[in-house]
């Protein structure tokens, strides 16, 4: 069963997670910290696990309906899906050793944390806006039938 729901408010935990790594990694010396280590981890457990449960209930149901549109959707998300996990693979090799954050360019981990999150944000907004409406009309269409 889809639950849009629990997908909104995985997207809102997400999003304050985004809001305080992004305040939190301004400071060089809070970087070195294990909270902050940890909070990482979260974030981007937390991203995999919502973008893995999206491809497991929303995905097939809206690649085999039989409206090009919607299906056109889907492939889109299942694409971005992709991106993101190249895009968090690339970010750990980059800043972690042995599930450590690794900082020697503090202005670069900045820079690059900020554009990963800006586009797992936007995804969000994406997804609530032109992804979880799709689902919910493919929903009502089925239990009308």
């Amino acid at each position: 069963m889809i639950d849009i729901d629990h997908l909104n408010e995985q997207n809102h935990e997400i999003s304050e997670l985004t809001k305080v790594l992004s305040f939190m990694i301004t400071d060089r010396e809070i970087c070195d910290t294990n909270i902050l280590n940890q909070l990482f981890f979260d974030y981007i457990r937390k991203v995999t696990e919502h973008l893995q449960l999206e491809e497991k209930t929303l995905y097939q149901p809206l690649m085999m309906h039989n409206d090009n549109a919607t299906r056109q959707v889907a492939n889109r998300f299942l694409s971005g899906s992709s991106e993101i996990k190249r895009v968090f693979k690339q970010y750990q090799k980059r800043w972690w050793r042995h599930r450590v954050l690794y900082i020697k360019n503090h202005d670069k981990f900045i820079k690059d944390s900020d554009d990963m999150f800006d586009m797992v944000f936007d995804r969000i907004v994406d997804a609530a806006e032109h992804l979880y409406p799709v689902v919910r009309d493919v929903i009502d269409e089925k239990e009308l039938a």
